[in-house]
């Protein structure tokens, strides 16, 4: 199967966690028994119909979340009382089928500018993927930047004049082909944890005082492995890095991020300019274990 069509399989699946999907259009065997609540209301697909659509079926209103911004703009930060716009549709989702796109997630750092689906289809996904991702208590602390085009490249200009001056000059040359590798690519998904929500929840549920900075990685981690292969599922290449918290100051002083944002890592995203390097695994002899069976 192709990778691509898989994403919105992932978020589909990613909603059991966290709500009830439904959709005015999903006809497979396989959609109604992940998400039950959907109804037959469509005809079958014809042959040359794609198996999945990455829009995405929800008209909800939920807890504030970051939007994302392509310029130098105030980010903007929906109110409880802001509408999801209702989108189409759902689509068949199997646990084999979520397996290929987890094998299919790769390191790719030979990225181009050149993006296989339009911008808006990544916002939206990401968009998505912020929203499905579960967390402690449905405390909803993840938040998202994303950078296309210039403000990207701002990023990594940014990023390469921090950490010049402390890098040894002998190896400044290696750390320069590096971030340059990283401009060259189309985009960046910036994750971050907002603080605030993990205090207000120490506050609130004591006895877990100490858990629930560990509970928001978690949830950071979540979303970041997410936004990593539903956008590789649609044919981008991407890897994940983590700069912070050498970049953050000037992150936030640039895009005007709140304070209580801590930033977690960047998923750099582009159009693939190479294959992903090999990969290899421990044996599961050392790595799992079972019992009941």
């Amino acid at each position: 199967m192709r990778p691509q069509v898989l994403t919105s399989t992932l978020l589909s699946a990613s909603r059991l966690y966290t709500t009830s999907a439904s959709s005015t259009c999903a006809s497979s065997p396989a959609t109604r028994t992940l998400l039950p609540s959907i109804k037959n209301t469509c005809a079958a697909p014809t042959i040359n119909a794609r198996l999945f659509s990455t829009t995405f079926a929800h008209n909800k209103t939920v807890k504030p979340q970051a939007e994302t911004t392509n310029s130098k703009q105030n980010i903007r930060i929906p109110t409880p009382s802001t509408p999801i716009t209702a989108k189409t549709t759902t689509m068949a989702a199997s646990s084999s089928q979520l397996l290929e796109a987890f094998k299919a997630r790769r390191s790719y750092y030979q990225l181009t500018k050149d993006l296989p689906i339009p911008k808006d289809k990544i916002t939206d996904i990401v968009q998505e993927a912020l929203i499905q991702i579960p967390s402690s208590f449905n405390s909803q602390s993840n938040r998202v930047l994303v950078l296309f085009g210039e403000e990207h490249d701002k990023l990594w200009d940014i990023t390469s004049s921090i950490l010049k001056p402390l890098v040894p000059a002998e190896n400044w040359s290696a750390t320069e082909a590096r971030n340059n590798g990283f401009r060259n690519a189309a985009g960046t998904v910036l994750t971050f944890v907002d603080t605030t929500v993990v205090s207000d929840f120490q506050e609130k549920f004591a006895l877990y005082k100490d858990r629930f900075p560990t509970w928001a990685e978690h949830s950071t981690a979540m979303l970041q492995f997410a936004v990593w292969t539903t956008l590789e599922a649609e044919g981008l290449g991407a890897n994940l890095q983590h700069y912070n918290p050498l970049i953050d100051e000037r992150v936030a002083a640039e895009w005007k991020i709140p304070a209580t944002w801590q930033l977690t890592a960047q998923v750099v995203f582009g159009g693939r300019g190479g294959e992903a390097g090999p990969k290899t695994h421990k044996p599961l002899e050392e790595t799992f274990k079972v019992a009941g069976v």
